[in-house]
């Protein structure tokens, strides 16, 4: 017999949160149950970045474009994104969440300019911003080495933890400290060199939690074109693609939760690869 558990309280209470069932887990847990049909249909998807390009060939439809604008008081604001992507980098993303889980929506939250500068300050509106959106997965192929920025952006990822909002943030390309991607609350993704887009390596010595394919990757560039890149900010997006899948098999699940299914299901986890 198992008895009635009574909680003494639980962050959340109330009708939303009395609302989500828990996910009962198969034993042992499998690819194909996390992924689901692997679509991603439900998903909503938002890429903090340079832009992303309505209608390009690799990426199709978006669902949503904004971009942070500073008004004539200085102040921050979010608004429509009539511009598009500025040089490239949020379509590279976009095309490879799309590659994984073609049925997510995407939505673009442009905080990068040309050059691909932004400011601390502008990162910090827009990951607000999409916070406020209540998105499923949260894009960021991008650091910040400020640790004013730093501070609020720790502040910005426990509320996304608690709000079941998954941050894949890229590990910065050389060995320096930038952030968000060292905060346990996100999921942290460096690259390897296979080529297989699906391959997904569990690190079992952190901060880098996970690796997915960030070498000579193809993805779709500015003017409906095409590039091939490496780095760990085309790594993300594979990170940020598979947790498309799950969420879009398993509506509801915790970043803790979405974490520990990525892990069970890393090639050398299942696989020993």
């Amino acid at each position: 017999m198992t008895a009635e558990l009574t909680l003494s309280w639980r962050l959340g209470d109330g009708p939303a949160a009395a609302a989500r069932e828990p996910v009962t887990w198969p034993h042992p847990v499998t690819r194909e149950w996390a992924w689901g049909d692997g679509r991603g249909a439900g998903a909503r998807v938002c890429i903090l970045d340079s832009g992303v390009e309505q209608g390009h060939p690799r990426v199709g439809p978006v669902q949503g474009a904004y971009a942070v604008q500073e008004g004539p008081d200085g102040e921050l604001t979010v608004v429509e994104d009539t511009e598009g992507d500025v040089c490239g980098h949020g379509t590279a993303c976009a095309s490879i969440i799309r590659s994984l889980a073609p049925a997510c929506e995407i939505f673009s939250v442009r905080v990068l300019g040309l050059g691909y500068f932004g400011s601390g300050e502008a990162l910090l509106a827009g990951l607000r911003w999409a916070l406020a959106q209540n998105f499923d997965v949260i894009n960021m192929s991008l650091s910040t080495t400020k640790p004013e920025v730093a501070r609020e952006l720790y502040h910005l990822a426990d509320v996304a933890y608690f709000r079941r909002n998954v941050i894949v943030a890229s590990a910065h390309n050389i060995p320096i400290e930038s952030f968000p991607w060292r905060f346990a609350s996100v999921i942290s993704v460096g690259s390897h060199r296979s080529p297989d887009p699906e391959l997904l390596v569990h690190n079992p010595a952190p901060p880098v939690e996970f690796f997915a394919r960030g070498d000579q990757v193809p993805v779709g560039w500015l003017n409906g074109g095409h590039m091939v890149c490496s780095g760990n900010s085309f790594a993300t997006p594979h990170v940020s693609g598979m947790c498309a899948r799950i969420l879009g098999a398993h509506r509801g699940l915790t970043p803790y939760q979405v974490k520990t299914l990525l892990h069970l299901i890393a090639g050398h986890v299942t696989e020993g690869t």
